[in-house]
């Protein structure tokens, strides 16, 4: 069966906890790997969703090396879309 893998950079403006982590990751990019497989019994090109990774940035405070964190992509979109509703709220209004 043959597999790929996609990846992308996300951004976090604040803080944001998922249920993988103990404590709040800090805001800034993220490296995140989609891993998928072929539906090989389809008559087109398909793919299944296998994992998703999120690699968290080493930290010298706590001495930590870089880790690889699986994460529920539903749960991951959902932080994504919260942080973008905070980013929208703390604009200051356009004058009338």
């Amino acid at each position: 069966m043959s597999t790929r893998s996609t990846e992308t950079t996300i951004r976090f403006s604040q803080a944001f906890c998922l249920s993988q982590f103990d404590e709040a990751q800090p805001a800034g990019s993220y490296q995140l790997v989609t891993e998928e497989e072929r539906l090989e019994e389809l008559s087109f090109a398909a793919f299944r969703r296998v994992r998703t990774l999120l690699y968290l940035p080493a930290t010298a405070r706590t001495g930590q090396t870089r880790q690889v964190i699986e994460v529920d992509p539903a749960e991951l979109a959902a932080a994504v879309v919260a942080d973008a509703l905070r980013g929208l709220g703390a604009r200051p209004s356009l004058p009338a």
